[in-house]
């Protein structure tokens, strides 16, 4: 005996789907039962269950396929990354302080750091640093990068003397010595709307000067002439805790910047001083991997920045972006009575520089690495 189901005829041509019922188990339990082994029942029992597999639907089953093989994937890719700890305002401040801070700048403690030290084994110490990278996460999007390792020194020694970053050159990024507003917008129209917050706390911090030559927390750099003081709030990548403590507003603003560069040797923020007079040399950056943005603070008249022979004037409540891998210096000459030159400095990322390449450059330039 052969049991075929009898299905219900419908208009649209579709097969209805049905629940199972008790009546429907019993019935197949009895031809269970009862089915000989001839090659009609054969035959008819596969028929049978090719038209059971239509009636479930064919793209339905495909997509909760689709679905079930893609959010195994997801637990096994995430069960294989590392735990990242949270790590608080106040707990980067205590590891800042453990790593040598002194007078509000950072001074590099590793002979190994290749933001501060110059020696033949470098790339291969770069080229590790990527190895481990790709090893955790992936190679995809490193090409570039990996180019850029591995012919290093022909980069270096074959730039234009308009253009030669002292540690590290990614190829294939557009330059230019100055950026449009454009290329950072968010962040330049953030760090506008806060300009009288940022000015307020600097000046407060500078009425410190009226009381001694070089107050805590300011850094003098070396200059042919005059005088140039900075207060950094993040240096080398490292936040400096006793400075950022009395800028709270501004250090607070830092977090909320989309490009900032706040996990590698190559990110700085800080408050940049000249007085009248003053010439700072001229010198190459690091890196072409980030654009210097300025926020005017104070900007008297004859006050000048020139960036790849290219000069321009700095505007209060403005930012002006550049590459510093560019040659580059600044000047003042202006009178005593103009006062000081003062902008608010922090470094972005280059605009061309994607998000899986910022991650692999945060973690083979970490500081201390």
């Amino acid at each position: 005996m052969v049991w075929v189901p009898l299905r219900p005829t419908r208009t649209d041509g579709r097969a209805p789907l049905r629940a199972p019922t008790a009546r429907g188990t019993a019935m197949a339990l009895e031809w269970l039962m009862g089915w000989s082994w001839s090659l009609d029942g054969l035959r008819d029992f596969i028929a049978t269950g090719i038209q059971s597999f239509r009636d479930c639907d064919a793209t339905a089953l495909a997509a909760v396929a689709c679905l079930t093989v893609l959010f195994v994937w997801y637990c096994y890719h995430v069960g294989r990354e590392q735990p990242r700890a949270y790590a608080t305002v106040n707990a980067l401040m205590q590891s800042a302080e453990a790593n040598g801070v002194q007078n509000g700048f950072v001074y590099c403690q590793s002979p190994e750091c290749v933001r501060c030290t110059h020696h033949d084994g470098l790339n291969q110490k770069l080229y590790h640093n990527l190895q481990e990278y790709a090893k955790r996460y992936s190679w995809s999007g490193m090409g570039r990068i990996h180019k850029g390792i591995r012919e290093q020194g022909r980069y270096l020694n074959s730039r234009p003397s308009i253009q030669k970053p002292e540690v590290f050159f990614l190829p294939d990024l557009p330059t230019m010595p100055y950026f449009s507003r454009d290329a950072q917008k968010h962040d330049v129209e953030l760090l506008e709307r806060n300009f009288q917050t940022i000015l307020c706390e600097f000046e407060t911090l500078y009425k410190a000067f009226s009381n001694c030559s070089l107050p805590q927390g300011w850094k003098m750099n070396s200059t042919p002439s005059g005088e140039w003081f900075t207060f950094y709030l993040v240096n080398q990548g490292m936040c400096v805790p006793r400075n950022c403590r009395r800028c709270p507003r501004t250090y607070r603003l830092l977090g909320s910047l989309r490009t900032c560069i706040g996990n590698n040797v190559f990110g700085n923020a800080c408050i940049s001083v000249l007085s009248p007079g003053t010439v700072i040399t001229e010198h190459y950056g690091p890196t072409n991997i980030r654009i210097r943005c300025h926020l005017g603070l104070k900007t008297p008249s004859n006050c000048e920045l020139v960036v790849g022979g290219e000069p321009q004037c700095w505007a209060e409540g403005r930012c002006l972006l550049f590459d510093d891998s560019f040659l580059h210096t600044a000047f003042h000459e202006g009178a005593p009575e103009d006062g000081p030159r003062v902008v608010f400095m922090v470094d972005l990322w280059h605009p061309n520089v994607a998000a899986a390449e910022r991650q692999a450059l945060d973690f083979i330039f970490a500081p201390g690495r």
